[in-house]
């Protein structure tokens, strides 16, 4: 099965669903959305970390250096109060679209 493509907007709601459970750093939160979708979902660098300083600039996360599994110097990502707060909003947005594109889609 081929990789899916992410809709633009839907990036931010996966980063903050992940950080949800626990800071992580960049890499884990790329790997741990492959890994909740099974591999069809795979976020590049070059789109998870533009979003992660958008996000930071939103004031949705904020993150510190520490030392990764491996010993090495990686930034790590948590979810502030109004990350929280955004992300039960884009849970909300979600559910509705998802309900909106299923009736389009099974009206013929």
């Amino acid at each position: 099965m081929a990789n899916v493509d992410i809709l633009q907007g839907t990036l931010d709601m996966l980063i903050l669903r992940v950080l949800d459970r626990g800071e992580m750093h960049g890499w884990g939160i790329a790997e741990r959305i492959a890994q909740l979708s099974t591999k069809d979902l795979l976020v590049g660098e070059g789109s998870l970390y533009p979003a992660l300083y958008r996000m930071q600039d939103k004031g949705w996360i904020e993150s510190e250096w520490g030392q990764s599994d491996n010993n090495r110097r990686a930034k790590y990502y948590r979810l502030t109060k109004a990350g929280r707060r955004q992300l039960d909003e884009e849970k909300e947005n979600w559910s509705r679209l998802v309900t909106a594109v299923a009736k389009v889609m099974a009206s013929a």
